[in-house]
C-alpha cells in the first residue's frame, strides 16, 4: 500500500516513524518546504512527490499532516481523488468548513478517519472500559489535564489562533473527544480562556462541561507550563474513583537544561499513533468504517468551538 503524508513537519515525522514499523507499506511524501522535505525524505527513505496532484496520483490513501487552516485545501483534493483519507484533528477551523469535508467524503464514498489519538492511549482506553463496565458506578465527576510548553510549529502558526484555534481548538480538543467518547453528549459548558481574546500567544484554558447524564467535568487545558508535558484524569463516581497521572506512571526520564522528556513504558507495536493508524488501514483494506469517524472529529470540534466562544463571550454555551 502506497501512504501518501502531506506536511513533513512534527506530525508528518511521527506517522512516518509508525508506517516504517508496518510490512509492506511504500511511503511518499509532499512538502513546500525544500529543506524539510530533504531532511523527511533522507530520515525515512520516502518517494517525493513535486505536487499535490503527484502525490494523489502516486498514493493509494493520504495523511494530512498541516497546520489546521491548511487542512480544508488538501483534504477536499484528496476527497476529489476519491483517495482514502487520516486527517488530523481538528479537521478544520471553523464547523461549517468541517461539515462540508466531511458531506464530501461521505457523498463520495471515500472514508475519513479523525486524529483523535488520545482514544488510542492505553491508560485512557482502559479508563473508557472501566467507566463504561459500571467500575465506579454512576459517574458524577470528572477532572483532567493536558499541557505543557508551549508549541512553535512551521513559522510559530500555534501560537497564531486564528490559525490554530489556540488551546480549547488544538489541545482541549483531545479532552473533548474523549469526555463525549465516554460520558455522552454534553448539555452546556463555560469556559475561559487567557488567549482567546488576544488570539495570539501562549494559552491557558479552563472548561466546565455539563452531560446530558448530570455528570460534570472539568478540563485543564495549557500551553504555559514550563515544567513538561503532563496529562491526567480522575473520574469520580457512585461507587469509586478512578485516577491517572503521567507524571506518576513509569516512565524512561530525561532532563535536559531546555527540556524535560517522558518516554511511557511501551513498545514499538503498542505505540498509539502506531494502534491508530494500523486500524486507519485495516478499516480500508477491510472496507469497513474507520473507528473515528467524520462525525465524531465533528462533535468534538463542535464543543471545542463551543469552548471558545464561551472563552471570548463570557457566556454559558448550550447544546
Amino acid at each position: 500500500m502506497k501512504v501518501g503524508i502531506v506536511g513533513t513537519g512534527g506530525m508528518g515525522n511521527t506517522h512516518a516513524r509508525q508506517y516504517r514499523k508496518m510490512p509492506g507499506i511504500d511511503l511518499g511524501y509532499f512538502e513546500r518546504n525544500p529543506q524539510r522535505g530533504d531532511s523527511f525524505q533522507h530520515k525515512w527513505d520516502a518517494h517525493l512527490c513535486h505536487s499535490i496532484e503527484e502525490l494523489l496520483e502516486w498514493s493509494d490513501v493520504v495523511d494530512i499532516c498541516l497546520p489546521t487552516d491548511l487542512h480544508p485545501e488538501f483534504a477536499l483534493k484528496a476527497i476529489a481523488a476519491r483517495k482514502p483519507l487520516f486527517l488530523e484533528k481538528p479537521i478544520a477551523s471553523s464547523y461549517e468548513v468541517a461539515e462540508q469535508i466531511v458531506d464530501a467524503a461521505n457523498k463520495a464514498k471515500v472514508p475519513l478517519m479523525i486524529g483523535q489519538v488520545v482514544r488510542y492511549f492505553p491508560e485512557y482506553a482502559m479508563g473508557r472500559r472501566l467507566v463504561l463496565a459500571g467500575k465506579v458506578g454512576k459517574p458524577a465527576a470528572i477532572r483532567m489535564r493536558r499541557g505543557g510548553p508551549s508549541p512553535k510549529g512551521s513559522s510559530g502558526w500555534f501560537m497564531d489562533h486564528k490559525r490554530s484555534g489556540g488551546v480549547l481548538v488544538d489541545l482541549g480538543i483531545h479532552d473533548f473527544d474523549w469526555l463525549r467518547w465516554t460520558f455522552g453528549e454534553v448539555k452546556f459548558l463555560y469556559s475561559r480562556s487567557l488567549g482567546a481574546a488576544t488570539d495570539h500567544g501562549p494559552d491557558y484554558g479552563l472548561t466546565t462541561l455539563t452531560f446530558q447524564s448530570g455528570a460534570v467535568a472539568h478540563v485543564e487545558s495549557t500551553w504555559m507550563d514550563p515544567g513538561g508535558f503532563r496529562t491526567m484524569f480522575d473520574v469520580a463516581g457512585s461507587e469509586g474513583l478512578l485516577e491517572f497521572d503521567s507524571m506518576k506512571t513509569p516512565a524512561l526520564k530525561t532532563v535536559t537544561a531546555e527540556s524535560i522528556i517522558r518516554e511511557p513504558s511501551i513498545s514499538g507495536l503498542e505505540d498509539p499513533y502506531y494502534l491508530e493508524l494500523s486500524d486507519f488501514l485495516k478499516a480500508v483494506t477491510d472496507g469497513t468504517p474507520p473507528p473515528v469517524t467524520g462525525e465524531d472529529g465533528l462533535a468534538s470540534l463542535k464543543i471545542a468551538l463551543a469552548a471558545l466562544e464561551s472563552a471570548k463571550s463570557d457566556k454559558v454555551i448550550y447544546f
